[in-house]
């Protein structure tokens, strides 16, 4: 089955060559995002294999569709980057990778933590130009703090799995509780209680509608005051502008980014030659206390593996007219 791969980078060509090692499967990579404009390039290909930044609204997919796709293979778990109504109208499945490493993003969200609370990013930057004044570097115990979780998953588990190790009070806010937070040492709460209640809170929920701009200027006016907000998540979870205007009033102290709600046109790309056009990120970036990475939190080894075999595996199941375990149905869409 012919498959064109969007959003290429090496490694993503390395990892799939490496899991389509019995050669079931052809590709075709193209470095380019998928939208309106590239959808073209999947002509004559059943299948195609999108990343999170790629674009699939109604349009694009009527152009994959009039080009012969039956197939998308997400290589990552969320979807709200697929309008999963229309292409359910148009007959083409779609599949995700749902866990890949929870392990490498809860991991990093504790690694954004550490590095803004204790400004190790900005210490390397005096060293490197001979400056060792510690003056501006303080810091606070984790132990002992609040930290609120939303999103419960397997990503959520994790995180506070390893935060147990902390000494640290861990809240969760979740719709479907999952029992293995509160092994872990975590309690449910109301999601207005966990955000007036934590020092720290971390995102690790899915974007749906329920959960668009879940950070919002409401519900910052109700976090304590100097709050550490953390996204490794999904960008759109935070209202930008919202979360700017915090940071302006100081009510916001720290702000911990691995994702932004535009980042489709900056984030993956190297733009040290270029003037960036984004003056929300540029004003982001100018904060002190804002450490801003590019969606980067799921890139260990483990998880490019896991991602590859499990892409793979959903492109055979179609290929084979298999069933179709990671299959992503509109259901899924407010759960």
């Amino acid at each position: 089955m012919k498959t064109a791969v969007f959003s290429t980078k090496p490694y993503d060509k390395a990892f799939l060559r490496a899991a389509n090692a019995n050669e079931h499967l052809k590709f075709e990579f193209y470095e380019e995002r998928l939208n309106h404009h590239t959808a073209a390039l999947a002509q004559g290909h059943a299948a195609i294999c999108a990343f999170v930044n790629d674009t699939l609204t109604a349009h694009v997919l009527d152009i994959l569709h009039g080009h012969g796709v039956r197939f998308i293979a997400l290589r990552c778990a969320g979807f709200n980057q697929v309008d999963l109504r229309h292409a359910a109208t148009l007959g083409i499945k779609v599949a995700r990778v749902p866990a890949y490493s929870p392990y490498a993003v809860a991991e990093f969200a504790l690694a954004l933590i550490l590095a803004l609370n204790r400004k190790t990013h900005r210490a390397y930057n005096r060293i490197r130009d001979g400056n060792f004044s510690i003056d501006g570097l303080l810091g606070f115990d984790l132990h002992s703090s609040t930290i609120g979780i939303i999103g419960t998953g397997k990503i959520g588990v994790v995180f506070a799995t390893i935060l147990g190790g902390f000494g640290v009070k861990i809240l969760g806010y979740d719709p479907l509780p999952h029992p293995a937070f509160t092994a872990a040492g975590g309690t449910y709460i109301e999601r207005d209680e966990l955000f007036a209640r934590s020092d720290i809170i971390s995102l690790h929920c899915p974007l749906t509608p329920e959960t668009f701009h879940i950070i919002s200027e409401e519900n910052i006016e109700r976090m304590k005051k100097g709050v550490m907000i953390i996204n490794t998540s999904r960008g759109a979870l935070a209202d930008t502008k919202a979360i700017i205007r915090g940071l302006k009033s100081e009510h916001i102290g720290y702000l911990g980014l691995d994702v932004y709600e535009q980042e489709a046109d900056v984030f993956y790309e190297n733009l040290s030659e270029t003037i960036i056009q984004d003056d929300v990120l540029q004003r982001l970036i100018s904060f002190p206390n804002v450490l801003v990475t590019s969606h980067q939190a799921y890139f260990t080894e483990t998880a490019l593996r896991n991602i590859a075999e499990t892409t793979i595996a959903n492109l055979i199941a179609c290929k084979e007219e298999a069933p179709l375990k990671n299959e992503v149905t509109v259901g899924m869409l407010h759960h």
